[in-house]
């Protein structure tokens, strides 16, 4: 599925490989902390909580609820002809809460507490962007 949105080019790292790999195939990881069981967001190999290096990915369920968001009216650059956008934070139901984009038919029908679950844009490079829309 695509919104229609832009993409830019995505530079995976040791740390974060594996994530985008797993976006090419429709899922979205997230670390776990084996210490202390914190989910931890954004992709990285040792727990915020606890310093613990003892994580391990799994996979998120990819549905939440908006928690915050704003509606873009004017875009800019790449975004020129894209707007209105709405950029949100979702809160997963494993916990973290993740910066992206909420993809809707009608942008004034989101709000906060929205049922939504994750969408991926294929970028062409063997990764997708995640995105998240409407439940």
């Amino acid at each position: 599925m695509s919104s229609g949105l832009p993409v830019r080019k995505i530079e995976a790292n040791i740390d974060t490989k594996e994530f985008w790999d797993a976006t090419a195939r429709g899922k979205l990881l997230l670390r776990s902390c084996n210490d202390c069981s914190t989910p931890i967001w954004y992709p990285r190999p040792y727990c915020p909580v606890c310093q613990s290096m003892n994580t391990s990915w799994i996979e998120s369920s990819g549905r939440g609820v908006v928690y915050s968001y704003s509606i873009t009216r004017k875009g800019q650059g790449a975004w020129a002809d894209k707007a209105p956008y709405v950029v949100a934070y979702v809160e997963l139901e494993e916990g973290p809460r993740v910066l992206t984009n909420v993809v809707a038919p009608n942008v004034d029908d989101v709000h906060i507490g929205m049922p939504v679950h994750v969408i991926f844009d294929d970028t062409g490079e063997g990764m997708s962007i995640y995105r998240f829309e409407p439940s």
